[in-house]
């Protein structure tokens, strides 16, 4: 057996098990060692039934004076187990097991280890887990790995075919440099592995972590540094009229007054006059990164620009002027999205701008879901009008595009495209500048790591017109009355949010689904009331879709996972709740709040918290205080302490499997400066020691190992 055998190679797993594998992305057995557990279960001290608190997982150690009594009649077989203490009654019940009975005798002593629920005032804990107490003393001093799951995998078919699976395969050749790991502290590649699956303690978890996290960090410094390099030489001398552009401008000699090529000066005074004929006034940090880009873009070098900036800042006016500008001296440019529906918004506004302006430059949308016919439309208009503004998604870097004469290249919350991704698009014109937008809130240190190949602007002021949202925290008792207050607003025209941590139900994850919740909820609201959901398992067309829908007010209550994070503005949503928002980052909490407040109405955010603790309730305190991302996203690490590395993280947007830029922080500088260390002594790995490391980053870097610079 080898890692890239089929995980149907191992016991156990049959052709409807392997599809459930293959629907959270695991097909081979090299898969299923890198499925790495999304938490870890700590198993609780030993509580008396007077301290049993419902909706929380708890440990009862009970003396048992009769049997478990059988219901056989039952549709579910159920099997119940009543038992008293001091006063306090506890029911017991399990379904479909017969066999409990023979488990749980008469006069015998055992730990039941479940989730407690309240049923008409009766606290009950269904199929809660049997040990003696010897045995759960033991569990208390591990960890159980928790793995995401899909309907019909349970949490111990997983962890069972991940055990076989580490008992299977042979060592793996370590490939990072001895000296690397000496100097940071960091565990071997197969202990680390083995103990991310199977922690003998919390350090050896959180130690194999460490390892994971850096290698992390490690190859996606390396892959940024190796694409930067590849086009290093294409970055020596550059200004705004662009070396072998002048077929470009000869074609433009004719244009409308608007499209000519003016001076400098002229150039500068072209974009204020834009700026002074807006219906509002920018604000300071706007107007200072505008003029930051002006000055890049005429400085005779090649622009490598982050725009950051909190959500609502105004990011996107500064890109579209960016883009003005460049069809002003002759140009194309070209924003990218990372979703069908925010390119389409993009366009839109970009078109209403324009025609505000009264300007007449070509605008094109290119995506995915254009049909053949409109996709051959928009090639024909990017090939022949070389003053056009062009807006779209990934589509924007398929092989069959061409441009003529592409200046500029935005890409918009570039993190979820990848670094790779951004220099493939860039290498489609005669080297445009490169400007980046991310609504993150990164501290400066952070981005200037993340960022190394980028100059950075913060947008740091919000507009003054923007209403500041309302918070409030609360727990799941005032659910009826936000749902009353939901209702309000829907009959004044507006719209809600819903965000759930889970898509579906799972037997190991506790929180609101999806799923689960619409349908509740159709059975809450009134039928007028249109309700619908979305989560990142689905199409796009369908995403697409019903974020259509929601933007024009046919849908009232839109219940999603964090997919939405980042999505289009839809100015009549007011309301967002957010379900166990203890499972949050307060960073991505911020974020999901950000989706409200986009139009002229008061807007209301509502932290529902499932976990009512006071560690929780200072934490997202933090929330009702500020506005400010970048204050919210520091505060967070100070409350956070080394038991909070699983299970919230806030930096999810870099698609890191586990690593988190803000919690990370210093294992992020080591790996960016033992990149800086290897590469500096053998720039193309070709070094006899660096083969393990060479073919480990071809696995990494996948089909896009032939874009690195080696």
């Amino acid at each position: 057996m080898t890692l890239d055998s089929p995980i149907s190679t191992l016991k156990g797993i049959g052709p409807k098990t392997e599809e459930l594998f293959h629907a959270t992305g695991v097909y081979t057995v090299g898969d299923i060692l890198l499925y790495f557990p999304r938490d870890y279960e700590r198993f609780p001290e030993i509580t008396g039934l007077d301290e049993l608190i419902p909706d929380r997982k708890s440990a009862v150690y009970i003396r048992v004076s009769k049997a478990p009594a059988l219901n056989m009649h039952s549709r579910l077989k159920t099997a119940v187990l009543d038992v008293a203490e001091n006063g306090h009654f506890l029911k017991i019940m399990w379904f479909r097991t017969p066999y409990i009975r023979s488990l749980i005798r008469a006069g015998g002593s055992y730990v039941f280890y479940g989730r407690v629920t309240s049923r008409n005032d009766q606290l009950l804990m269904e199929q809660p887990e049997i040990f003696s107490l010897d045995d759960y003393q033991a569990a208390r001093k591990t960890l159980r790995p928790i793995y995401s799951l899909t309907k019909g995998l349970s949490n111990k078919q997983v962890a069972k075919t991940v055990q076989l699976a580490l008992a299977d395969i042979p060592l793996e050749l370590e490939y990072l440099p001895e000296d690397v790991r000496v100097r940071n502290r960091l565990s071997e590649y197969n202990y680390a592995l083995r103990n991310m699956h199977m922690p003998a303690d919390e350090q050896s978890c959180i130690t194999a972590r460490n390892r994971f996290v850096f290698d992390e960090f490690f190859f996606f410094f390396l892959c940024m540094q190796l694409t930067k390099d590849s086009s290093a030489a294409l970055k020596n001398e550059f200004t705004f009229i662009q070396p072998g552009m002048e077929d470009v401008k000869r074609k433009a000699a004719n244009r409308p007054s608007c499209e000519r090529k003016p001076d400098k000066n002229s150039e500068t005074n072209y974009v204020s006059s834009l700026i002074d004929s807006l219906p509002y006034r920018l604000t300071g940090a706007q107007l200072r990164t505008v003029a930051q880009i002006q000055t890049d873009m005429r400085s005779g070098k090649i622009m490598q620009r982050l725009i950051q900036g909190d959500v609502g800042s105004g990011k996107t006016i500064i890109a579209f002027l960016a883009m003005l500008d460049c069809a002003n001296s002759g140009y194309q440019s070209a924003i990218m999205a990372p979703t069908d529906v925010l390119a389409r918004q993009h366009y839109q506004k970009l078109t209403q701008l324009c025609e505000s302006f009264d300007l007449h430059y070509p605008l094109v949308l290119l995506t995915g879901s254009l049909t053949a016919k409109q996709r051959r439309e928009a090639y024909a208009v990017l090939d022949q009008e070389p003053t056009a503004l062009i807006v779209g998604t990934h589509a924007l870097i398929q092989e069959k595009v061409t441009y003529n004469g592409l200046a500029l290249v935005i890409t918009d919350e570039q993190h979820r495209f990848g670094v790779k991704q951004r220099e493939t698009f860039s290498f489609k014109g005669a080297h445009p500048h490169i400007m980046v937008m991310s609504a993150t809130p990164i501290p400066r240190t952070l981005a200037i790591i993340l960022y190394g190949d980028l100059d950075i602007s913060v947008i740091d002021e919000v507009p003054a017109k923007r209403k500041p949202i309302k918070n409030c925290v609360v727990d799941t008792t005032f659910r009826g009355k936000a749902y009353r207050f939901m209702e309000k607003e829907i009959r004044e025209g507006h719209q809600v949010y819903i965000i759930c941590p889970l898509v579906e139900a799972s037997e190991n994850s506790e929180g609101e689904n999806v799923l689960d919740y619409t349908e509740q909820l159709k059975k809450r609201f009134p039928p007028e009331i249109r309700i619908s959901c979305l989560h990142g398992r689905m199409k796009a067309e369908e995403k697409n879709r019903i974020m259509e829908a929601f933007l024009e007010n046919q849908i009232q209550i839109l219940v999603s996972t964090t997919v939405i994070e980042v999505g289009v503005d839809v100015p009549n949503a007011t309301v967002m709740m957010i379900e166990n928002a203890e499972r949050f980052g307060l960073a991505q909490l911020h974020q999901l709040r950000g989706r409200v407040g986009r139009g002229d109405a008061q807007s209301y955010c509502i932290f529902m918290q499932g976990e009512n603790t006071e560690r929780e309730n200072k934490r997202l305190s933090v929330l009702n205080k500020s506005n400010d991302g970048f204050y919210i996203a520091g505060e967070d690490l100070k409350l956070r302490g080394p038991g909070d590395f699983f299970g919230i993280r806030q930096s999810g947007d870099f698609r890191f499997q586990l690593a988190d830029i803000y919690q990370d922080a210093d294992l992020m500088g080591q790996a960016s400066y033992e990149v800086s260390l290897i590469l500096k002594d053998d720039p193309g790995l070709t070094d006899p020691s660096h083969r393990a490391l060479r073919n480990r980053l071809r696995q990494y870097a996948g089909e896009e190992f032939s874009l690195l610079n080696l």
